[in-house]
């Protein structure tokens, strides 16, 4: 059981990979994709986010993401 005072958890993953195009989201290699990580909250998906994209920077086609798992796992929840 969680304690009422405990920040609720909405996780994030942070992913991400090399494009085959710059117009479509379409990864050249998905063995080669870097899962970054799962994250309890937005602010922190965030922070590794921009740290790994800056890290990237001078590969055009690399792309990283933030997808909001915990609207995967409980739709009807906002």
């Amino acid at each position: 059981m969680t304690e009422s005072s405990e920040k609720k958890q909405l996780l994030h993953l942070v992913f991400g990979g090399e494009l085959s195009s710059l117009e479509d989201i379409q990864f050249r290699d998905l063995n080669e994709l870097d899962v970054v990580g799962i994250f309890p909250d937005y602010a922190s998906a965030l922070q590794a986010w921009k740290a790994k994209a800056q890290a990237t920077v001078d590969n055009a086609h690399m792309r990283y993401f933030i997808v909001h798992m915990h609207k995967l796992l409980n739709p009807s929840e906002k």
